[in-house]
């Protein structure tokens, strides 16, 4: 039932057209440049989006790489059901955490970096290497002055170019120097079922962001963002 209404209220949006991706030479001293897709979405635990929303998803929005927040073991599941390759590393103490699936190889093995954490929650980001990106997925705490020290953690350890996405739970600007906020300004969630927030976000350095847009999808308690990043040419 919750995976119909799922396809119901996607195939609700206007038809985009994918991006077309043509074949790019490598140089020597240099990267190649080519876009990537990629949806954040916080699933809510155990009474949110399960593994066959997360594969309805897949299926209809075409993702080069999925990025999730509350990831249970469930989700696990997920490359059976559609293939590619997905990593999770779940909060210490806590039954879920953050995962992530690709559906091209990573270019090496997801890593969790242990970041600034409050009293009750320890945190930690996923570290995703992409050809030609790197990638944070974060799930940061509610205290205002510490996550913006934990992105603040992740901006000094993440090579260029880079992209850090998830859930914030940030209200106002993030603070990040070099960093610029470039995802979607719709609201993401409604605080206490009532004040439209935005706390799902994406912050690059060293790319730009050619479309981005929050999916009008109601099986958790977030609305998953989607933006296409095209990283910056590095030279030697």
């Amino acid at each position: 039932m919750k995976t119909n209404t799922l396809r119901k209220r996607i195939l609700r949006r206007p038809l985009r057209r994918l991006h077309n991706r043509p074949n790019v030479t490598v140089h020597a001293g240099r990267t190649a440049e080519t876009s990537v897709r990629i949806i954040s979405w916080n699933l809510l635990h155990s009474i949110g989006a399960g593994v066959n929303d997360v594969v309805e998803l897949i299926k209809l929005e075409q993702p080069d790489l999925l990025l999730m927040q509350e990831a249970t073991a469930e989700i696990d599941r997920l490359p059976g059901l559609v293939g590619g390759y997905y990593a999770r590393a779940p909060l210490p103490g806590r039954i879920h955490g953050v995962a992530c699936w690709s559906r091209r190889p990573f270019s090496r093995a997801p890593r969790s970096c242990v970041i600034p954490s409050g009293p009750i929650v320890r945190r930690v980001a996923q570290i995703i290497r992409l050809p030609d990106l790197t990638v944070a997925n974060v799930h940061l705490s509610h205290g205002q002055i510490m996550n913006r020290r934990q992105l603040r953690r992740l901006a000094a350890v993440l090579p260029l170019p880079a992209a850090i996405l998830g859930d914030f739970n940030l209200v106002g600007p993030t603070l990040v120097p070099g960093f610029s906020d470039v995802g979607p300004r719709a609201p993401t969630h409604k605080m206490v079922d009532l004040v439209p927030i935005r706390l799902d976000r994406c912050l690059v350095r060293g790319a730009s962001c050619e479309d981005c847009e929050v999916l009008p999808i109601f099986a958790s308690d977030h609305r998953p963002i989607i933006v296409t990043l095209r990283p910056h040419m590095l030279t030697a």
